[in-house]
Protein backbone atom coordinates (compact mmCIF):
# COMPACT_ATOMS: atom_id res chain seq x y z
CA UNK A 1 0.00 0.00 0.00
CA UNK A 2 2.79 2.41 0.91
CA UNK A 3 4.53 1.67 -2.38
CA UNK A 4 1.31 2.30 -4.33
CA UNK A 5 0.79 5.66 -2.61
CA UNK A 6 4.43 6.64 -3.25
CA UNK A 7 4.10 5.65 -6.89
CA UNK A 8 0.92 7.74 -7.31
CA UNK A 9 2.52 10.79 -5.70
CA UNK A 10 5.59 10.40 -7.88
CA UNK A 11 3.55 10.35 -11.08
CA UNK A 12 1.73 13.52 -9.97
CA UNK A 13 5.09 15.23 -9.41
CA UNK A 14 6.32 14.02 -12.81
CA UNK A 15 3.28 15.56 -14.50
CA UNK A 16 3.87 18.90 -12.77
CA UNK A 17 7.55 18.84 -13.71
CA UNK A 18 6.92 17.96 -17.34
CA UNK A 19 4.35 20.74 -17.86
CA UNK A 20 6.89 23.60 -18.01
CA UNK A 21 9.08 21.59 -20.37
CA UNK A 22 6.17 21.07 -22.76
CA UNK A 23 5.38 24.77 -22.61
CA UNK A 24 8.98 25.72 -23.40
CA UNK A 25 8.97 23.63 -26.56
CA UNK A 26 6.04 25.49 -28.14
CA UNK A 27 6.65 28.06 -30.88
CA UNK A 28 7.11 31.65 -29.70
CA UNK A 29 5.22 33.66 -32.28
CA UNK A 30 3.42 36.25 -30.18
CA UNK A 31 4.10 39.85 -31.17
CA UNK A 32 6.35 41.88 -28.91
CA UNK A 33 4.46 44.36 -26.74
CA UNK A 34 7.31 46.80 -26.25
CA UNK A 35 7.95 49.49 -28.82
CA UNK A 36 6.83 49.97 -32.39
CA UNK A 37 8.21 48.16 -35.41
CA UNK A 38 10.45 50.30 -37.64
CA UNK A 39 9.08 51.73 -40.87
CA UNK A 40 12.49 52.30 -42.47
CA UNK A 41 15.49 50.09 -43.14
CA UNK A 42 19.18 50.77 -42.83
CA UNK A 43 21.64 50.80 -45.70
CA UNK A 44 24.46 48.94 -43.93
CA UNK A 45 25.19 46.75 -40.91
CA UNK A 46 25.93 49.87 -38.89
CA UNK A 47 22.59 51.53 -39.56
CA UNK A 48 20.40 48.38 -39.56
CA UNK A 49 16.89 49.06 -38.23
CA UNK A 50 16.22 47.14 -35.01
CA UNK A 51 13.02 45.18 -34.42
CA UNK A 52 11.86 42.44 -32.07
CA UNK A 53 10.79 38.96 -32.99
CA UNK A 54 7.08 38.86 -33.65
CA UNK A 55 6.98 42.39 -35.05
CA UNK A 56 6.50 43.26 -38.72
CA UNK A 57 9.07 45.79 -39.94
CA UNK A 58 8.36 47.72 -43.12
CA UNK A 59 10.39 49.92 -45.44
CA UNK A 60 10.20 51.68 -48.78
CA UNK A 61 13.15 51.52 -51.12
CA UNK A 62 14.22 51.05 -54.69
CA UNK A 63 15.36 48.10 -56.76
CA UNK A 64 19.12 47.90 -56.36
CA UNK A 65 19.17 49.15 -52.74
CA UNK A 66 20.50 47.11 -49.83
CA UNK A 67 17.98 47.03 -46.98
CA UNK A 68 19.20 46.04 -43.51
CA UNK A 69 17.38 45.11 -40.30
CA UNK A 70 18.57 43.51 -37.05
CA UNK A 71 16.85 41.37 -34.42
CA UNK A 72 17.84 39.38 -31.30
CA UNK A 73 17.95 35.58 -31.12
CA UNK A 74 18.70 33.60 -27.98
CA UNK A 75 20.02 30.12 -27.26
CA UNK A 76 17.77 27.15 -28.17
CA UNK A 77 15.71 29.23 -30.61
CA UNK A 78 15.29 28.32 -34.28
CA UNK A 79 14.49 31.61 -36.06
CA UNK A 80 12.44 31.74 -39.25
CA UNK A 81 12.97 34.91 -41.29
CA UNK A 82 10.28 35.89 -43.77
CA UNK A 83 10.17 38.79 -46.23
CA UNK A 84 7.52 40.08 -48.61
CA UNK A 85 8.51 42.40 -51.46
CA UNK A 86 5.80 44.42 -53.21
CA UNK A 87 6.68 45.46 -56.75
CA UNK A 88 5.20 48.10 -59.09
CA UNK A 89 2.74 47.12 -61.80
CA UNK A 90 5.33 47.44 -64.58
CA UNK A 91 8.77 45.90 -64.18
CA UNK A 92 11.07 43.38 -65.78
CA UNK A 93 11.94 40.03 -64.20
CA UNK A 94 13.73 40.59 -60.88
CA UNK A 95 15.54 38.21 -58.54
CA UNK A 96 15.41 39.01 -54.82
CA UNK A 97 17.44 37.48 -52.02
CA UNK A 98 17.60 37.53 -48.22
CA UNK A 99 20.80 36.87 -46.28
CA UNK A 100 21.17 36.51 -42.52
CA UNK A 101 24.35 37.31 -40.58
CA UNK A 102 25.18 36.79 -36.91
CA UNK A 103 26.71 39.29 -34.47
CA UNK A 104 30.17 38.63 -35.91
CA UNK A 105 28.77 39.34 -39.38
CA UNK A 106 29.25 35.74 -40.44
CA UNK A 107 26.70 34.69 -43.01
CA UNK A 108 24.44 31.96 -41.64
CA UNK A 109 23.18 29.24 -43.94
CA UNK A 110 19.47 28.51 -44.24
CA UNK A 111 18.30 25.00 -43.39
CA UNK A 112 15.41 25.37 -45.79
CA UNK A 113 13.18 28.00 -47.31
CA UNK A 114 13.00 30.07 -50.50
CA UNK A 115 15.99 32.30 -49.80
CA UNK A 116 16.15 33.48 -53.43
CA UNK A 117 13.16 33.92 -55.74
CA UNK A 118 12.55 35.50 -59.13
CA UNK A 119 9.53 37.65 -59.83
CA UNK A 120 8.42 37.45 -63.43
CA UNK A 121 7.54 40.61 -65.32
CA UNK A 122 4.29 42.06 -64.00
CA UNK A 123 4.30 40.05 -60.74
CA UNK A 124 2.96 42.24 -57.94
CA UNK A 125 4.81 40.62 -55.03
CA UNK A 126 6.98 37.73 -53.94
CA UNK A 127 7.75 36.06 -50.63
CA UNK A 128 11.09 34.84 -49.28
CA UNK A 129 11.88 32.67 -46.26
CA UNK A 130 14.93 31.39 -44.42
CA UNK A 131 14.87 28.92 -41.52
CA UNK A 132 18.13 29.19 -39.61
CA UNK A 133 19.86 26.51 -37.61
CA UNK A 134 19.13 26.35 -33.89
CA UNK A 135 21.02 28.98 -31.92
CA UNK A 136 23.56 27.36 -29.60
CA UNK A 137 24.56 28.66 -26.17
CA UNK A 138 28.22 27.92 -26.84
CA UNK A 139 30.41 26.74 -29.69
CA UNK A 140 34.02 26.06 -30.60
CA UNK A 141 35.92 29.17 -31.78
CA UNK A 142 36.54 27.65 -35.20
CA UNK A 143 32.90 26.66 -35.78
CA UNK A 144 30.31 28.70 -37.64
CA UNK A 145 27.41 27.80 -35.37
CA UNK A 146 24.76 30.49 -34.74
CA UNK A 147 25.25 31.97 -31.26
CA UNK A 148 23.07 34.20 -29.03
CA UNK A 149 23.08 37.86 -29.95
CA UNK A 150 22.16 40.27 -32.72
CA UNK A 151 21.31 38.95 -36.16
CA UNK A 152 21.28 41.01 -39.33
CA UNK A 153 18.84 40.58 -42.19
CA UNK A 154 19.77 41.93 -45.62
CA UNK A 155 17.23 42.14 -48.42
CA UNK A 156 18.25 43.09 -51.95
CA UNK A 157 17.59 42.48 -55.63
CA UNK A 158 20.37 40.80 -57.58
CA UNK A 159 21.10 41.13 -61.30
CA UNK A 160 18.59 43.96 -61.68
CA UNK A 161 18.10 45.06 -65.31
CA UNK A 162 19.27 48.59 -65.97
CA UNK A 163 15.71 49.58 -66.86
CA UNK A 164 14.53 48.63 -63.33
CA UNK A 165 17.28 50.28 -61.28
CA UNK A 166 15.66 52.77 -58.94
CA UNK A 167 12.13 51.42 -59.42
CA UNK A 168 10.25 51.98 -56.11
CA UNK A 169 9.46 48.90 -54.02
CA UNK A 170 8.20 48.23 -50.50
CA UNK A 171 9.14 45.41 -48.17
CA UNK A 172 7.89 43.71 -45.02
CA UNK A 173 10.07 41.47 -42.83
CA UNK A 174 9.25 39.44 -39.75
CA UNK A 175 10.97 36.85 -37.58
CA UNK A 176 9.44 34.09 -35.51
CA UNK A 177 11.26 31.42 -33.51
CA UNK A 178 10.52 27.93 -32.32
CA UNK A 179 11.92 27.09 -28.90
CA UNK A 180 13.72 23.80 -29.43
CA UNK A 181 14.47 23.30 -25.73
CA UNK A 182 16.84 20.83 -24.12
CA UNK A 183 17.37 18.89 -27.34
CA UNK A 184 19.76 21.68 -28.38
CA UNK A 185 21.31 22.32 -24.95
CA UNK A 186 25.09 22.24 -24.63
CA UNK A 187 27.41 22.20 -21.62
CA UNK A 188 28.64 25.77 -21.90
CA UNK A 189 27.59 29.36 -22.45
CA UNK A 190 28.97 32.64 -23.73
CA UNK A 191 30.08 35.22 -21.21
CA UNK A 192 28.11 37.84 -23.16
CA UNK A 193 25.79 37.63 -26.20
CA UNK A 194 27.23 38.70 -29.54
CA UNK A 195 25.84 42.22 -29.93
CA UNK A 196 28.70 44.16 -31.55
CA UNK A 197 26.46 46.08 -33.96
CA UNK A 198 26.44 49.84 -33.54
CA UNK A 199 23.06 51.52 -33.83
CA UNK A 200 22.83 55.28 -34.27
CA UNK A 201 20.02 55.75 -31.74
CA UNK A 202 19.39 57.68 -28.60
CA UNK A 203 21.37 56.54 -25.58
CA UNK A 204 24.48 57.15 -23.60
CA UNK A 205 27.88 56.65 -25.11
CA UNK A 206 30.68 58.41 -26.87
CA UNK A 207 29.99 60.42 -30.00
CA UNK A 208 30.97 58.90 -33.32
CA UNK A 209 32.67 60.77 -36.14
CA UNK A 210 29.34 62.23 -37.31
CA UNK A 211 28.63 63.75 -33.92
CA UNK A 212 25.74 61.37 -33.21
CA UNK A 213 25.48 59.29 -30.09
CA UNK A 214 26.49 55.71 -30.86
CA UNK A 215 25.58 52.88 -28.48
CA UNK A 216 25.77 49.12 -28.60
CA UNK A 217 22.64 47.46 -29.92
CA UNK A 218 20.00 47.69 -27.22
CA UNK A 219 17.64 44.98 -28.47
CA UNK A 220 17.36 41.74 -26.55
CA UNK A 221 14.76 38.99 -25.99
CA UNK A 222 11.70 40.01 -23.98
CA UNK A 223 12.76 37.84 -21.02
CA UNK A 224 16.44 38.77 -21.29
CA UNK A 225 19.37 36.66 -22.44
CA UNK A 226 19.26 33.13 -21.06
CA UNK A 227 22.94 32.44 -21.91
CA UNK A 228 22.14 28.73 -21.90
CA UNK A 229 21.96 28.38 -18.11
CA UNK A 230 18.51 26.73 -18.14
CA UNK A 231 16.81 24.21 -20.39
CA UNK A 232 14.17 21.52 -20.03
CA UNK A 233 17.01 19.00 -19.96
CA UNK A 234 17.18 19.76 -16.22
CA UNK A 235 13.54 18.71 -15.89
CA UNK A 236 14.02 15.43 -17.74
CA UNK A 237 17.18 14.71 -15.74
CA UNK A 238 15.14 15.13 -12.56
CA UNK A 239 12.44 12.86 -13.96
CA UNK A 240 15.06 10.21 -14.69
CA UNK A 241 16.38 10.45 -11.12
CA UNK A 242 12.86 10.03 -9.69
CA UNK A 243 12.16 7.02 -11.90
CA UNK A 244 15.45 5.43 -10.84
CA UNK A 245 14.53 5.93 -7.18
CA UNK A 246 11.09 4.41 -7.74
CA UNK A 247 12.65 1.42 -9.47
CA UNK A 248 14.91 0.90 -6.47
CA UNK A 249 12.00 1.15 -4.05
CA UNK A 250 9.92 -1.24 -6.14
CA UNK A 251 12.75 -3.76 -6.38
CA UNK A 252 13.26 -3.67 -2.63
CA UNK A 253 9.52 -4.12 -1.99
CA UNK A 254 9.40 -7.16 -4.25
CA UNK A 255 12.51 -8.90 -2.92
CA UNK A 256 12.45 -8.25 0.84
CA UNK A 257 10.28 -11.33 1.52
CA UNK A 258 6.92 -11.85 3.18
CA UNK A 259 7.73 -9.93 6.36
CA UNK A 260 8.44 -11.58 9.73
CA UNK A 261 10.68 -14.70 9.75
CA UNK A 262 8.91 -17.93 10.65
CA UNK A 263 9.53 -19.34 14.15
CA UNK A 264 11.56 -22.55 14.33
CA UNK A 265 10.18 -25.04 16.91
CA UNK A 266 12.54 -25.77 19.82
CA UNK A 267 14.61 -28.89 19.38
CA UNK A 268 14.06 -29.03 15.63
Amino acid sequence: MRFTRALTAAFVLLGLAAAPAAADSSPSASPSEGGDAPTTAGTSFRTAAEFEQGQVATADGAAGDYLYWSFPADAEQRPTVKATVKLPETHAAQTWRIDVYDGLRRRQACQWGAQTRTADAGTSSLELACVLRTVRAWSEPWANDPLPGTYYLRLTAVNVPASDLGVPVSAEVRVESKDVGGAAAVDGSLAEPLVPGIAVTSGSGEDDEDGKSAVLSAIEPEDGWSSGWWSDRWVWSGIGAVLAALAGIGGYALTRGSGRPSRVPPGA
